[in-house]
């Protein structure tokens, strides 16, 4: 992987959100990746609830100030940066006042979903693919994990189709059993078209449910990685019936030689 440029774009992150499959990986890849000589840049939201002392999070003023039209709002993009200990590894954190101040991730203390978690899933999107541009960074391969950051691939391959920084960049989408309960607003895919995205591209967004974002996701990446060992039968059926390159489950004991394969092998020859 020496001088290959990966892009992680991740909902969680160890060690500034408790472990989990996604936050645990979402650190071990680009570490494995950092290691063989790649170059990497982690992008995950700043959620209310990380403590920005303590892992010394800082605003980066040349990359905030972007406003993002957000159903035909302007919404203004804060990016901020912190450094992983004993690992030179940098992260980028997606912030917005009304988006990820509030003190929790995704749901409120009684486990239900913030009714503003689809315009946060497209506000993530647009400020990582917003903030690479200002890095003029061209990733090789840009690989997403977690529902939140599912419109990416979406919106890189309808909104962005036309920005020649990401040209070349293979997209490769983790598929995990980290799902939630129900939907999100319901009108979540007249937000996703307002900014011009093809109908037929986003009409699995009539019910945004976690299979269905997840679909999107799928649909719009050039590779997929099974990320759990036992995947919804909904989605396990979809991968399965794909004919793009798929990666099996691997532990996060056993991953680096078949994740390394698989990034060098299949996705950046594909």
């Amino acid at each position: 992987m020496k001088d290959k440029r990966i892009l992680y774009v991740s909902s969680e992150v160890v060690p500034y959100l408790p472990e989990t499959e996604i936050s645990s990986m979402s650190f071990e890849a680009p570490r494995m990746v950092n290691k063989q000589g790649g170059q990497i840049r982690i992008f995950m939201p700043r959620f209310g609830n990380i403590n920005e002392r303590r892992h010394q999070l800082h605003e980066v003023i040349r990359l905030s100030g972007i406003n993002l039209v957000i159903n035909d709002l302007d919404m203004p993009l804060i990016i901020k940066v912190a450094s992983i200990p004993k690992e030179r590894i940098q992260v980028y954190f997606i912030d917005n006042e009304d988006y990820f101040k509030r003190k929790a991730t995704l749901t409120d203390e009684d486990g239900k979903l913030f009714s503003d978690n689809d315009e946060r899933a497209i506000f993530f999107a647009k400020g990582v693919i917003e903030t690479v541009k200002k890095l003029n960074w061209a990733p090789d391969i840009i690989h997403v994990n977690g529902w939140l950051a599912s419109l990416l691939p979406l919106y890189l391959k309808e909104f962005y189709k036309t920005e020649p920084l990401f040209t070349e960049s293979k997209i490769v989408t983790s598929v995990y059993n980290q799902s939630f309960e129900g939907t999100l607003d319901n009108t979540m895919i007249d937000k996703v078209n307002f900014d011009g995205i093809d109908a037929e591209a986003s009409k699995l967004l009539k019910e945004p449910d976690y299979n269905n974002l997840m679909k999107i996701a799928i649909d719009n990446s050039d590779a997929i990685i099974k990320g759990s060992k036992e995947l919804p039968a909904e989605l396990e059926s979809y991968i399965n019936d794909l004919t793009k390159p798929v990666l099996d489950y691997f532990s996060i004991e056993e991953f680096a030689d078949p994740y390394t394969d698989f990034y060098t092998n299949t996705v950046l020859n594909s």
